[in-house]
């Protein structure tokens, strides 16, 4: 029991800066390595052909969205979980692990009958051409069909980084993307007489690590994870603790289901110009992933620090956890800055770009890349208000920037004609984003932050 309680009070008793890097870190080297892996793909699948490497761009609001419920929903049991840690609330804290888990389940429904019915109609409102149909048909149908493991990975990860147990949480992702990497030449090319899969070999390497992921994960609760207990023996629904859980993460959720309609908002205004265009997108959200996935890392790490000393009454160590990891956050998005300004073109160049691509995405990538050090400020003060349980300003922040600037910024700016003008919407809504986000900032530090353990 001493043991238990050490290993639980280590959020509230360490010294900030060391707990916050030794919590991060781990996280930030997975989420490096899956953000390595979403390049390894696509450079593989930009070997196939051009019209392979759009198909699977226009994807990416499916897996967005699929992401979004998966995560999100793991966001409102982190979040959840850590604060009754905080407040000795153990017995809740187990019942939001095991209703987390019931929702994992259910959220892998949902796609599952998305996968068979949704796929060919999501396509066909994209594009006429036929090739790129068929290639992207065969790539998300069985992305969705057998995601149960992204749902049980993003639950189970998330109870480790409720605990602080990151480590163990780096191992699993880590693991599930290097055997990705490993999968997809073999089977996408047909490697040790296996028989080339194509696009749909990208696909089974994709859900094989993700169960592999899921099942580590499992392993590593049952196993070290003694904060919190997950047997589903006599399981009931918990109708009060699954709208707590999504008091938190439905916010979560609709802010990166908006990204899925953004992207794919922004795909058909993009193919209106060219096919290369929707490719040049998806491999921006492919590298710009290798910048922001160490901060949503760093994010991992902070958000169970801040709930749990939101909790414990210790308004110092939440003031300081959040400034240090605006810190740490400005330096990643700094070095994205100047790797996508000064080799633009040696990047394109990993996914086999012809002379059209580098025309179209060398300019794409120095001009989105200009608001990256705006949005480290902005993703870490929304997670901010995630920890306290003001979610919904991150998804207000999210709402203004891309559906109500960003979108019809770049709407209007594809009038003119210009396709390299469409790509100024990003810094254009990212401003008015921070703008936002420093509002919502200075209300939940008057209202909430300066009254922490009085």
């Amino acid at each position: 029991m001493e043991e238990t309680m050490v290993k639980e009070n280590k959020m509230g008793v360490l010294p900030v800066n060391k707990l916050l890097v030794a919590m991060s870190l781990p996280m930030m080297i997975s989420m490096l390595v899956q953000a390595l892996y979403n390049i390894v793909d696509s450079i593989f699948v930009a070997k196939i052909e051009e019209k392979a490497l759009t198909a699977v761009s226009l994807a990416f609001p499916i897996q967005t969205l699929m992401i979004a419920v998966g995560v999100g929903t793991a966001v409102g049991i982190n979040a959840l979980l850590s604060r009754f840690l905080g407040e000795k609330e153990f017995e809740k804290a187990d019942c939001v692990a095991k209703n987390g888990i019931f929702l994992a389940f259910i959220s892998y429904l949902l796609f599952l009958l998305i996968g068979i019915f949704g796929v060919g109609i999501f396509y066909t409102s994209q594009t006429s051409d036929t090739v790129i149909i068929n290639y992207g048909m065969e790539y998300l149908t069985i992305i969705c069909v057998a995601s149960f493991g992204i749902f049980m990975q993003a639950t189970f990860e998330k109870l480790l980084q409720s605990t602080g147990k990151t480590f163990y949480a780096m191992i699993t992702q880590g693991t599930g993307a290097i055997i990705n990497i490993i999968l997809d030449p073999i089977l996408i090319f047909g490697y040790f007489g296996l028989k080339p899969m194509g696009v749909a070999g990208a696909a089974v390497a994709t859900v094989i690590g993700q169960c592999v992921a899921a099942l580590l994960a499992v392993i590593m609760n049952v196993k070290v994870n003694t904060e919190i207990h997950v047997g589903m023996k006599g399981f009931k629904p918990d109708g009060r603790m699954i709208r707590q859980i999504y008091m938190i993460g439905i916010p979560s959720i609709i802010m990166q289901a908006i990204g899925s309609v953004m992207t794919y908002g922004m795909n058909r205004i993009l193919i209106t110009f060219t096919d290369t265009a929707t490719a040049v997108f998806g491999v921006y959200f492919k590298l710009q992933s290798f910048v922001f996935m160490p901060v949503f890392g760093l994010n991992n790490g902070m958000v169970p620090i801040i709930a749990f000393n939101y909790g414990a009454g210790s308004r110092e160590r939440v003031v300081k956890t959040f400034k240090l990891s605006v810190c740490y956050a400005v330096a990643i998005m700094a070095v994205g800055v100047v790797i996508m300004q000064c080799i633009p073109d040696r990047l394109l160049l990993l996914f086999d770009a012809s002379e059209t691509m580098l025309s179209i995405g060398v300019p794409a990538l120095r001009i989105i890349s200009t608001c990256f050090i705006v949005a480290a400020f902005c993703i870490v003060a929304g997670s901010v208000f995630q920890a306290l349980g003001y979610a919904w300003y991150s998804m207000i922040n999210s709402v203004c920037r891309q559906l109500v600037v960003l979108l019809p910024a770049a709407y209007l700016l594809a009038l003119t004609g210009s396709l390299q003008n469409v790509w100024w919407a990003f810094p254009i809504a990212e401003v008015m984003s921070a703008s936002v986000t420093v509002f919502f900032l200075v209300r939940i530090w008057k209202r909430v932050v300066s009254h922490i353990g009085e």
